[in-house]
């Protein structure tokens, strides 16, 4: 994994597109001058292809997933591969929440410095960012920052599977299982094989293999797969499903 990855401003890119629309699925005010400098510029690089859309449904989606799990009592949550997102801020959740970001410190202290500069509101959560190496061992790190594996969890690793390994995929929820408390829920997004297969989508994936970000890994058996790593599948849904509910209030800017 590269320690600041370029797709945080890609992915930035897309959430700004959305949120600039009349009836968009959510709002964040921070994403366009998270995505500089080079978001747009491969936004435009890797085509359209309904990939500003599937962000847009993937981050409303996963926005409701948290709220109701802080509906249901879960006051941790941890975002794995956070990049430039935004949540801590935007949804404007409970005082009691604890929410962490796990990512890269090159990438935490980008944007922690980028935020500064865009004067953006504190969080209404205790929001601890912790710098860790994703390709390691990172939960002696998250512990250290006051993580509790022992009250239920959320756990949301964003747009992080595809670019890993089946093995390293299955590690990585395996982790997620070990430090999970009875409860806790898991939210994440993962890709299809007959879509890595898709021949109309080749032309999008050997440009991301040429720029050193392949997409590695998917299942047309999420529930095996998850089931194989100490999860059960409650809800399975894919884009294009009916839409969810009219987004929350937005973050004022």
């Amino acid at each position: 994994m590269k320690t600041v990855s370029y797709t945080s401003q890609w992915t930035a890119a897309a959430r700004a597109l959305e949120s600039e629309r009349s009836d968009a699925l959510f709002t964040d005010p921070l994403a366009r001058k998270l995505a500089e400098p080079r978001g747009f510029e491969l936004l435009d690089k890797y085509g359209g292809g309904g990939l500003v859309e599937f962000v847009a449904i993937r981050t409303r989606y996963l926005d409701d997933a948290i709220h109701d799990a802080v509906d249901r009592g879960i006051q941790q949550i941890v975002l794995i591969a956070a990049g430039m997102d935004t949540r801590a801020l935007r949804l404007r959740l409970p005082a009691g929440v604890t929410l962490y970001e796990v990512d890269h410190q090159a990438l935490i202290e980008e944007k922690e410095k980028r935020l500064a500069q865009l004067g953006a509101p504190d969080p209404t959560v205790t929001l601890k960012r912790v710098p860790a190496d994703l390709a390691g061992d990172w939960a002696p790190s998250l512990r250290a920052a006051g993580f509790d594996p022992s009250q239920p969890t959320l756990w949301v690793p964003e747009a992080l599977l595809f670019f890993l390994t089946e093995e390293q995929s299955a590690t990585l929820l395996r982790t997620f299982a070990d430090n999970s408390a009875p409860g806790s829920r898991l939210a994440v997004d993962i890709l299809s094989k007959e879509l890595l297969r898709n021949p109309a989508a080749q032309f999008f994936l050997a440009a991301l293999k040429a720029d050193g970000i392949p997409w590695l890994f998917g299942t047309d058996t999420p529930e095996e797969f998850l089931a194989s790593t100490g999860w059960t599948v409650r809800e399975l849904k894919e884009p294009g499903e009916p839409p969810p509910s009219p987004p929350p209030t937005p973050m004022p800017p």
